[in-house]
C-alpha cells in the first residue's frame, strides 16, 4: 500500500494544474499547495505534515523522494510542491501536469475568463473539476477523481500562485508520470 505522502504529492502533480494548461499564465516558478485532500474517505495530512514527514525519513528516502519530484520538474516549496513552467510551456499549452499516459484525454467543458470547468479519463481513474482564476498569478483549482480499485473517490483542493520568473535550478517537468 502506498504512504499518504505518497499519495498526496503524487495527487497533488496530476491534478493541481489541469486546466491551467489554456490559460495565459506566466512562465516562471508556480508553488501548489493542497489542501482539503481527501482519498477513499480519509484525509490526507497537509502540505506542512508532509514536509515534516519527509525531515523524519532515513536521509536515503528522502533523498529517493526528492529525486523523484525533481524527475517530474518540482520540489518541495515553503507551502507546497513548486514547478517551473518555462514560457514555451506556456505558449504552447504543454504543462507538464497534463496525464499524456496511452488512454488519458482531457477537456475543458466550460470556459470563462474567471471560471473553467474540465473532466478527464484515464483507463484507472476519471474526474471532474473546475478552476477559478484570480489574475494570470494566481487560481483555485477543485477536483474529484474516481479511481479504479480500492481507493475510491480522491476529493482534492489547491491553490496555485506564481512565485517569480527566476526557477532558480529548477527545470521544467516533461509530463506527468
Amino acid at each position: 500500500m502506498k504512504s499518504p505522502l505518497f499519495l498526496l504529492l503524487t495527487t497533488a502533480l496530476a491534478v493541481s494544474a489541469l486546466p491551467a494548461q489554456a490559460l495565459e499564465i506566466l512562465p516562471g516558478l508556480w508553488e501548489f499547495e493542497s489542501r482539503g485532500v481527501v482519498a477513499g474517505g480519509m484525509p490526507l495530512p497537509d502540505m506542512q505534515e508532509v514536509r515534516a514527514q519527509m525531515q523524519k525519513l532515513p536521509p536515503e528516502q528522502r533523498q529517493a523522494m526528492e529525486e523523484m519530484l525533481a524527475r517530474q520538474g518540482v520540489e518541495m516549496g515553503d507551502k507546497g510542491v513548486r514547478a517551473c513552467l518555462s514560457e514555451e510551456q506556456v505558449k504552447s499549452q504543454a504543462l507538464p501536469f497534463q496525464d499524456d499516459r496511452p488512454g488519458c484525454n482531457q477537456e475543458v467543458t466550460e470556459r470563462s475568463d474567471q471560471l473553467w470547468k474540465f473532466r478527464f479519463h484515464c483507463p484507472d481513474s476519471q474526474g471532474e473539476g473546475e478552476t477559478r482564476f484570480a489574475s494570470d498569478r494566481e487560481f483555485t483549482t477543485v477536483v474529484n477523481i474516481v479511481t479504479a480499485g480500492k481507493s475510491g473517490v480522491t476529493h482534492m483542493e489547491s491553490h496555485a500562485r506564481w512565485v517569480g520568473s527566476d526557477c532558480g535550478g529548477l527545470k521544467p517537468g516533461q509530463g506527468a508520470r
